[in-house]
Formats: structure tokens, C-alpha cells, sequence
């Protein structure tokens, strides 16, 4: 029986980092473990994360390589979680790299150019995803094999484009962006600019079809989306729509990338399409070789 994968989630203070650590110790201590110490931008009192009192340690200060390889002495096979912040992605991919620590980058931003060139030329394991929740990876991933096997089968069609997140958002949402890329491979010709952002909360909450349904309770985490294409003689219409609730589906999408790195660590990819020796990982390589261990 494998050993259970030691996980440290950098920063579990925020929001997604504490679901990402809730769901650690929820998978059960015979799959993984919460390391009892994360990083953040500053030092901070301790969290419990179940049973698991974490320390919470600088990032800034003192010598947080030195605090890495400790912990992957003490714990053999450390995988680290990173949902931190877009100003601090690159510094925080250099520091796993420079210790030869495998991590999954789940925050946004930064250089994405530059990240995903250096953590390739290192060889140190990572996945790294804007898009952590595995179902609508797939989705996007089905999109994408749409739109390469049948190009312009929308061609003339009208797409419209809805999503409402917290108001703390204010950008179009990366998903979003992903699947317009698609559609307009299929013939659509949609500027993503048109993209309808829904962040007043009168209308997240309001019933469909005036608003976009949201409960309530989740105003402060959703992710709702609407893509509609229409025919030119108004007689067709699709319809497509992920909506999501609070922050789980990515959570428990990165406990599974973790337990994927974790297989792959000193072996690589082991698909038939995968380059051999490969250590930089998407979700898409993660779905492909069937690392989705949660239903």
C-alpha cells in the first residue's frame, strides 16, 4: 500500500487555501496528510485544520528554503499546494524550484510565460492550472476537441456570454476566456470585451431568466456561466452552463493533482501522447491519466 502523501497548503489563511486544506484532511490520513506548517505573507497565530494545529510562517522573513527542506526531511515525498497571491507566483515558483520542492500552482496571475518556461527547464514536478475544479476542465477540455475536430460548425451563429462571480472580481474569468477561445474556432467571432459581468447581487440572486439564480448563501463564492448560441434565422439556440457553488469542486480538484504529482514524481508521463520524462503537468494530464480519484 502506498504511503500517505504529506500535502502543505502556502497560504491556508485565505479562503481557497483553508478549503484545500479542509479537503486534505477530509480524504483520510491513508491518502494524505496536512504538513502542520504553511507559508503566508506574514507570520500569523496558528490555524487547526481538524485535528492539525498549522503553523503559519513567514514567506518574507527569515529563511523559508531552509524551512522547505526541513520539511522534506521530515516528510518524504512533500507535495506543496500553492494559492497564494498574483504578485508573489513567480518568487514563490523560483523558491520550490531552487529547493527542488514539487509543488501544484493553483494561484492566478503573475507571469505565466516565464512560470511555466522556468519550472519546465528546472525538471522539479509541478502541475500548474489557472482551472483547478476537474469537471470543468473536462468541459473545457471537450470544447477544445470540438473546435479541433469540427472548425466553423457554428459559423454564423450568434454567442452570447454571461458570468457572475463575487464582486471582488472584477476581470472576466479565465474559464470564460478558454471556452470563447473555442467557440470562436468553431466560427463564432465573439470579442470577449462582450462578455456580460454580472457582480451586482440583486442580480446574481434573482430568479431566472431576469437574474442569474445564485443562492444566496454563495454570493460570496460562485461561479456562474451562460454561453448561448443562437442561429442567424433565430430557429437554433444551444446552450451551455457550468455553475458552481462555493469553492469544493477546486479544492478537491487540487487534493487529486497532488496525489497525480505525487505518482508522478521521478517517473513522468506515462500516456501515450506524453513526451517521455515530462514533470510539467496540467489538469488536462491530470484527467488524461485518470488522476481524478474523487467522484
Amino acid at each position: 500500500m502506498a504511503a500517505a502523501v504529506p500535502i502543505m497548503v502556502n497560504d491556508l489563511t485565505g479562503k481557497m487555501g483553508r478549503a484545500v486544506a479542509d479537503a486534505v484532511v477530509a480524504r483520510g490520513a491513508d491518502v494524505c496528510y496536512l504538513v502542520p506548517v504553511a507559508f503566508s505573507g506574514e507570520a500569523k497565530d496558528p490555524v487547526t485544520i481538524g485535528d492539525v494545529a498549522v503553523e503559519i510562517k513567514s514567506i518574507r522573513d527569515g529563511d523559508p528554503g531552509a524551512v522547505l527542506d526541513d520539511l522534506k526531511a521530515k516528510h518524504p515525498g512533500l507535495v506543496v499546494v500553492d494559492y497564494t497571491l498574483p504578485a508573489a507566483v513567480n518568487a514563490n515558483a523560483d523558491l520550490y524550484v531552487k529547493h527542488a520542492q514539487p509543488f501544484v500552482m493553483g494561484t492566478t496571475g503573475g507571469d505565466r510565460v516565464k512560470l511555466l518556461e522556468d519550472v519546465a527547464t528546472s525538471g522539479v514536478p509541478a502541475v500548474i492550472a489557472p482551472q483547478m475544479g476537474k469537471q470543468v476542465v473536462a468541459f473545457q477540455a471537450a470544447m477544445k476537441l470540438m473546435a479541433t475536430n469540427f472548425p466553423g460548425a457554428f459559423k454564423g451563429y450568434t454567442l452570447t456570454v454571461t458570468e457572475s462571480h463575487q464582486s471582488s472580481k472584477v476581470d472576466t474569468s479565465g474559464t470564460a476566456k478558454a471556452i470563447v477561445e473555442s467557440f470562436n474556432e468553431l466560427g463564432c467571432g465573439f470579442d470577449i470585451k462582450d462578455a456580460v459581468l454580472v457582480r451586482d447581487v440583486p442580480t446574481q440572486i434573482a430568479p431566472i431568466p431576469n437574474g442569474m439564480g445564485v443562492p444566496e448563501e454563495h454570493i460570496l463564492g460562485h461561479a456562474f456561466h451562460t454561453y448561448r448560441l443562437t442561429s442567424p434565422d433565430n430557429t437554433v439556440a444551444f446552450e451551455f452552463q457550468h455553475n458552481v457553488c462555493g469553492r469544493s469542486i477546486y479544492a478537491e480538484g487540487t487534493v487529486d493533482a497532488c496525489l497525480f504529482l505525487s505518482s508522478k514524481m521521478g517517473e513522468g508521463c506515462a500516456s501515450e501522447d506524453c513526451e517521455a520524462g515530462k514533470t510539467l503537468f496540467d489538469m488536462i494530464d491530470v484527467l488524461r491519466e485518470g488522476g481524478m480519484v474523487t467522484n
